[in-house]
């Protein structure tokens, strides 16, 4: 690992020891525990699903699969790490690396899964819901501190988009190989498999279960498996995939037209590719993300016009919800330890701020501020079920080349963006 991201996450350490010091001092709290969580077994098992470290915890410890582990804050005093290590030999124990951020805690290896003892007026935050408090005084989640907290997730530090960098570095790999195995007719297993080797990672360390859809299954949003064999015709291949670094998710998705697919198919996944990038050009400081997902909206309803796609005006098409039924889903959202990261549907005082009616889907509603990381996705989709009431109401949509799409599913492209004051820069290469 590189001095210089050695150097940026010190900076980021001070950054979080004085936040923090200033927010419990707000809070008039003399100490905050934060617990990286554990994982539940499976009802009537002895086997537990894939861990994710609380993000607020990784917000200062960079490892993201550390359970029954404490970290406990004071203002104005080093942080305490209370690591969850026990002598095993079933299991490999917890180490720490040798990085220079392991001498910023006093850190206490503890063999049985112990809760910190704190002193005055405390809280704990994260998955506490099945653990003993320590004192009954303590605050549990408090909902004002928490929410503060999550704002400080909101702008991300130097060494945070260097880390998210590097993911987006790490899974473009992914995305290449997942690339090449589609040109070699694989099926969406094996193309999972290229990609998981592409990037250099295994399953359980991907940040969200990734979308590898061919044909029509490119049209479900979130489509859920992986076909073992190959499908006789290609269409289409959908990819939405991403990867960790030092707990830093990137979210990137790529569409590829198959050499089955109508010459048609293949020119709106250009025209994504455009309207991504155009998209991405108003992702400046002080823009509404509101919106810029209406101007997808109304791009998205240029491309189907000029596509023959809908053979009415763009207007039209926004208004009478026909881009909708073509794009369900929002715009994008905030980026970092987590896909989905905190604080998008609220306003910096903590008050919510829920997406529009009419974009249920919206996840992010925010002004964007320098700093902050999103995504830009559009979509284009043939999907049947969401369709179906526009053949109903006699819309002046062309089915013939709707229908001659379907097999193909769907188009989605994602970049990964950090909003600064001299414009946007693509961390997606």
């Amino acid at each position: 690992m590189s001095t210089q991201l050695y150097h940026l996450q010190q900076e980021h350490l001070a950054r979080l020891q004085r936040d923090y010091a200033t927010l419990l001092e707000e809070h008039r709290l003399d100490c905050l525990a934060i617990y990286s969580g554990h994982a539940n077994a499976f009802f009537g098992d002895d086997q537990t699903p894939t861990f994710q470290t609380y993000g607020h915890f990784m917000h200062w410890v960079p490892l993201a699969d550390l359970q029954h582990s404490w970290l406990v804050i004071r203002p104005h005093q080093r942080p305490q790490l209370y690591l969850y290590a026990p002598t095993d030999f079933w299991h490999l124990p917890t180490q720490l690396p040798e990085e220079p951020w392991v001498a910023e805690f006093d850190v206490h290896l503890c063999s049985d899964k112990r809760q910190p003892t704190l002193e005055g007026h405390a809280a704990f935050i994260g998955d506490i819901a099945q653990l003993p408090t320590a004192s009954q005084h303590a605050q549990l989640n408090p909902t004002s501190l928490v929410h503060r907290l999550d704002e400080l997730r909101i702008t991300k530090s130097a060494y945070e988009i260097a880390c998210l960098r590097e993911a987006n570095r790490l899974a473009m790999a992914g995305h290449e190989a997942a690339q090449a195995a589609f040109i070699g007719a694989s099926g969406e297993l094996d193309i999972q498999l290229a990609y998981l080797a592409g990037s250099r990672q295994r399953e359980s360390a991907v940040p969200y279960q990734n979308i590898i859809g061919l044909n029509d299954h490119a049209g479900v949003l979130h489509y859920q498996h992986y076909d073992l064999s190959p499908p006789k015709q290609r269409h289409s291949l959908l990819v939405d995939a991403g990867r960790r670094f030092r707990g830093y998710c990137a979210d990137i998705t790529r569409t590829h037209a198959g050499p089955d697919a109508p010459a048609l198919f293949g020119e709106l996944v250009s025209a994504l590719h455009t309207l991504k990038d155009e998209l991405v050009g108003g992702v400046v400081s002080g823009a509404d993300f509101v919106a810029l997902h209406e101007q997808m909206h109304h791009q998205l309803g240029d491309i189907l016009v000029s596509h023959d796609l809908f053979q009415g005006s763009v207007d039209q098409g926004v208004a009478e919800g026909v881009t909708r039924a073509f794009c369900p889903h929002g715009l994008g959202h905030s980026l970092g330890l987590q896909v989905h990261d905190v604080a998008g549907l609220r306003q910096p005082d903590g008050s919510s701020a829920p997406p529009p009616n009419a974009h249920p889907a919206l996840r992010l509603t925010r002004k964007l501020e320098p700093n902050m990381v999103v995504t830009i996705e559009p979509g284009l989709y043939f999907i049947p079920m969401l369709l179906a009431p526009l053949r109903q109401q006699g819309l002046p949509i062309n089915w013939t080349l709707v229908d001659h799409c379907l097999p193909c599913g769907g188009i989605r492209i994602e970049d990964n963006i950090v909003v600064t004051d001299k414009g946007p820069t693509n961390l997606t290469p």
